[in-house]
């Protein structure tokens, strides 16, 4: 392949060295440098973005085959409402174990090596589901397939972390969203993938779906070895995610991302089977409807970086928590009246604000620690370093909102079954939403936005950017 990005050169990328060298190893980044950015950077980091994405988004897709695998499962697999609820909840749980060290790996294998390892892995949980994927399978192994497939999850997190570091400041809203937003369309297209063999093949042949994925799995693998770069001053910092962890910040926004990417994930792995027991629809029928709300919420992930880029983060999380709020109450709204088309709509239009405040959370942890290093060059600290610890800082709280972000979605499909076992109904869960959708909208106000009253330690003009 030819690419003059791949060529030595002096003033901005060499290649070769020893321990973190080779022809895959970027020895010299600098993306805050205009002529840097300019001549070279803009468009490696595209290149990195376009195949990230790629694997990423096929990890979504397996991360969320349960969803799809659940609507196959008829009278004969034996399985209750509240068994599939905990089926569809398991890869929930390890995909968000998985992702800080997903997030680790990335710094210390390299960005391309690991996408390459982790693409690969997903050729696992999808040839089990393909041998145990039939009636008579018992429902621990189905959760013990399903358990593997976590894996799918943590590539969000090593994905996230390493995009975070080919882009600059002003451009990581719209790059972090973009990246985002098309591996969270994963979840979508398996969807849509479902409901194709389902309405062809028939809800005997759920294997189909995975023989589709299987070369699929093979394809992210290679993009990844072929076109994606290793970043070597990258390097392994544990200190990084240890001293993160101390700052409220973190917690903070990892609250907050439970709340955006926690309902997209939840939702996501939950509609189908909210449908069928809450309105009575078939497989086929429920997978007619549920691609709808996680394909437009992964469109709006990138909307919600951009705006954010424009306008604060801070500002948008706010919005976006207060529409949530008012699509629950829809939501329940709807479910009492039996209105299938309201609910539809106001469940899709949660899709959409989730996806808004995924890009807006993001952009806001980036634009934390820069607001900290402007203070801490304010005081005298050199720049450069100031820069650099902001990044650092910010990849690490990238992996550790995104983990427990994801623990957000076990939550809410564990809410559903409970709700359903109990109540025969959603709306216990929605209610339940509702009230911590409110805390979100508050705790955003109080912390970001309320003049005053920011926790972070910076300037009140620093506390508007974010």
């Amino acid at each position: 392949m030819s690419d003059s990005s791949r060529q030595p050169d002096d003033t901005a990328v060499s290649e070769g060295g020893q321990a973190r060298g080779g022809r895959r190893w970027i020895q010299r980044w600098e993306p805050e440098n205009p002529e840097f950015w300019a001549g070279t950077g803009r468009r490696i980091a595209t290149r990195n973005l376009v195949f990230s994405i790629l694997a990423e988004h096929i990890g979504f897709s397996i991360w969320s085959l349960w969803s799809v695998m659940v609507l196959f499962m008829g009278p004969k697999y034996g399985l209750s409402a509240a068994d599939k609820f905990l089926l569809v909840s398991t890869p929930t749980l390890f995909g968000a174990l998985a992702r800080l060290p997903y997030t680790l790996a990335v710094t210390r294998f390299g960005g391309r090596n690991w996408t390459i390892i982790s693409a690969a892995l997903l050729l696992v949980p999808t040839a089990l589901a393909a041998l145990v994927m039939h009636p008579g399978t018992s429902l621990n192994t189905f959760l013990v397939v399903a358990a593997v497939a976590g894996v799918g999850g943590g590539n969000f997190a090593s994905s996230m972390t390493n995009i975070n570091s080919f882009y600059p400041e002003h451009r990581k809203g719209w790059a972090l969203g973009l990246n985002a937003g098309g591996g969270n369309l994963g979840v979508a297209v398996v969807q849509l993938v479902g409901l194709l063999v389902l309405g062809t093949a028939g809800a005997t042949e759920p294997r189909v779906v995975l023989w589709i994925y299987l070369p699929l799995i093979v394809l992210a693998t290679l993009g990844a070895a072929l076109f994606m770069d290793n970043l070597a001053p990258v390097r392994g910092d544990t200190r990084a995610m240890r001293e993160v962890v101390k700052d409220a910040q973190t917690w903070v926004m990892s609250f907050l991302y439970v709340g955006t990417f926690g309902s997209f994930i939840g939702y996501g792995f939950a509609f189908g089977l909210v449908l069928q027991n809450q309105f009575g629809r078939t497989p086929l029928q429920a997978a007619a409807l549920t691609f709808l709300g996680p394909l437009l919420g992964s469109l709006s992930r990138p909307l919600g970086g951009r705006l954010s880029d424009r306008i604060g983060g801070a500002k948008v999380t706010f919005a976006t928590f207060a529409l949530m709020a008012l699509g629950t109450i829809a939501t329940i709204i709807a479910s009492n009246l039996k209105s299938l088309p309201m609910f539809v709509t106001a469940f899709i239009a949660l899709f959409v604000f989730s996806g808004i405040g995924n890009g807006s959370t993001y952009k806001m942890i980036p634009a934390i620690f820069r607001a900290k290093a402007r203070v801490a060059i304010a005081e005298g600290e050199p720049e450069d370093t100031a820069y650099a610890r902001a990044r650092r800082l910010s990849g690490a709280l990238i992996g550790i909102a995104g983990a427990v972000g994801a623990l957000g979605g076990l939550f809410i499909n564990l809410t559903f079954r409970a709700s359903f076992a109990n109540a025969h109904s959603g709306v216990p869960a929605f209610a339940g939403f509702l009230a911590f959708y409110a805390v979100c909208f508050v705790v955003t106000w109080v912390v970001y936005l309320r003049p005053g009253f920011a926790t972070t330690p910076v300037s009140a003009p620093a506390t508007a950017d974010i």
